[in-house]
């Protein structure tokens, strides 16, 4: 049986190599960035042979790639709690905390910098990056919408759109400020945090 028929008729264990790769590949990309991890390194420290990591990767950028759908599968599935939750707005502050702590942590932000970095230049990676968002950013306005809708708040296009693009820039911009501040103070960050929430969701 070659080796393609023999994927496809265990796709457990397909799966499992693929998580394989990518956990070494978070790894390596955080340690040297993405153009500096090469398919070797990478390679090592997930145990397997380069070739071997060719049957379920063709390169680098296929796995960048991954990277991108693992993050959008994350924030659907925030999004589907939020909206199981009986107040989303409520819900979203009572998680800032939450939020902001995580987006302080390098272990967090550092793959998906890097990943924001290579989409600068290269793309196909930039393609992947703006179709998950404009995905998971049409969600979340109709999630919004609904919410402030439901409290007789504003809900117009103007509005919605321009709340939630600023809701999404301050849980991205989070993670810059750990980089360029890594002595900030979360505590405060997350007070302040609050304060803009609940005035971008609840005014």
């Amino acid at each position: 049986m070659r080796t393609t028929e023999k994927r496809r008729s265990d796709p457990e264990r397909t799966q499992h190599r693929r998580k394989q790769v990518l956990d070494a590949a978070a790894l390596c990309f955080g340690r040297s960035g993405f153009h500096g991890a090469s398919m070797a390194e990478i390679s090592k420290a997930a145990g397997m042979s380069a070739g071997h990591i060719y049957n379920y990767f063709d390169n680098k950028d296929a796995i960048i790639l991954a990277f991108v759908e693992q993050d959008i599968e994350r924030v659907m599935a925030e999004l589907l709690r939020l909206e199981q939750s009986d107040d989303p707005l409520q819900a979203m502050l009572d998680d800032a905390a939450r939020s902001v702590n995580e987006n302080v942590d390098p272990a967090k932000w550092r793959l998906p910098m890097e990943i924001s970095a290579e989409a600068a230049r290269n793309p196909r990676i930039a393609t992947a990056v703006v179709e998950a968002d404009l995905r998971a950013r049409q969600r979340f306005q109709a999630l919004f919408r609904a919410a402030r809708e439901r409290k007789g708040l504003a809900a117009d296009d103007f509005t919605i759109d321009g709340r939630i693009e600023a809701i999404i820039a301050l849980f991205q911009g989070v993670s810059l400020r750990a980089l360029h501040n890594p002595a900030l103070d979360e505590a405060a960050l997350v007070a302040s945090f609050v304060v803009a929430l609940r005035a971008l969701c609840l005014t």
